[in-house]
């Protein structure tokens, strides 16, 4: 683990102030310019923030790291029948599919998590995935997941390294950047910005953030948000070169007859996973976050903390179905009795 983080509780989100939740307009300080910048893009909110003395340098890597963003929504989103991505799913039981080797690296990256997570996470979740309307607040038949099931299986995406194709074996079947797409996409970002000499900045897709250098004389600081409170925040973090990203299970839901319907699902069941409330993942690049957050959230807080714990340099804060706090061996709290009030 890089060191003992500490976890610097909070009562109310009042005592908080400006985190990285809550965009700041660009700004002069003694130190430099901190500017921020914020597009609608990969079906959600991306915001890029830079610190640095040089503003004519700022807006050009921040024109240029969304510039990336675009390019990669382009190359991998399941939403724009013409990406790579789309070509591959469109042929699925038919033909193996060149791609371009970023988009083959990335897809062998997931299938190494599907490996390393016993299938807790894997691409193929679109297969079932797509039963899902969480806009319309639609829950699929058990027979029509049931059905589709079977396609959920890391085993059955086929990659031929000689040819850079993508091969998937069933007609049916379908791969989806959910899990690992923003945190690749932040890391490619993030190269961007170091391209152009940015050294401090703050890259946030959703629930993702990637962090390197500091604002100023300060470290940026990443705010968890309580799952139990609307706009409550759980814990505030001071951090420095590293990717955090968050699952939860009121990121995307809906109810219907008394029952909370998430976008998290399990690959198991094909319905959404129910041993976690959210999970935290602290990484050294974004991609590792965004995937294991998916995982843990799956897998649970045993087996999830389990494999957390065998990982070095990442750590995980993990919510249970009932409000318990657990952290993994590289965490400690000011107060973990304090936070561990209700016990599951």
């Amino acid at each position: 683990m890089y060191y003992k983080r500490v976890l610097v509780l909070i009562i109310s989100l009042m005592t908080l102030g400006l985190i990285a939740h809550f965009p700041e307009a660009a700004a002069e300080t003694r130190e430099g310019h901190l500017v921020t910048e914020e597009r609608a893009l990969m079906g959600t909110r991306v915001l890029i923030k830079v610190f640095g003395d040089d503003r004519s340098r700022i807006d050009q890597a921040i024109r240029a790291g969304f510039a990336e963003v675009v390019r990669l929504e382009k190359l991998m989103s399941n939403f724009i029948p013409e990406s790579e991505l789309s070509r591959i799913n469109q042929n699925a039981g038919r033909v193996p599919v060149p791609v371009s080797r970023e988009l083959f690296n990335l897809i062998r990256k997931a299938i190494d998590y599907s490996k390393l997570t016993d299938g807790a996470f894997d691409l193929s979740f679109a297969s079932v995935g797509k039963l899902w309307n969480f806009r319309a607040g639609v829950v699929p038949s058990t027979e029509a997941v049931r059905e589709r099931l079977h396609l959920v299986d890391h085993k059955k995406i086929r990659l031929d390294e000689s040819t850079s194709s993508i091969f998937l074996t069933h007609s049916g079947m379908e791969i989806g950047p959910g899990g690992i797409g923003k945190g690749y996409v932040m890391d490619r970002t993030m190269a961007v910005l170091k391209k152009h000499g940015i050294h401090n900045a703050m890259v946030m897709a959703g629930g993702d953030t990637l962090i390197r250098g500091k604002k100023g004389n300060e470290a940026w600081k990443v705010g968890l948000r309580d799952p139990n409170k609307k706009n409550g925040i759980l814990a505030v973090l001071p951090l420095k070169d590293e990717a955090i990203s968050t699952s939860g299970d009121y990121e995307r839901f809906f109810m219907k007859d008394g029952v909370r319907y998430h976008h998290i699902l399990d690959t198991k069941t094909g319905f959404p996973a129910r041993l976690c409330r959210s999970v935290t993942i602290l990484a050294p690049d974004a991609t590792t976050s965004d995937a294991l957050s998916t995982s843990v959230f799956v897998l649970g807080p045993e087996k999830g903390l389990a494999l957390i714990n065998r990982i070095d340099s990442v750590d995980a804060i993990i919510v249970g179905p009932q409000g318990k706090i657990h952290l993994s061996s590289g965490l400690t709290a000011l107060d973990l009795k304090s936070i561990n009030k209700n016990e599951e």
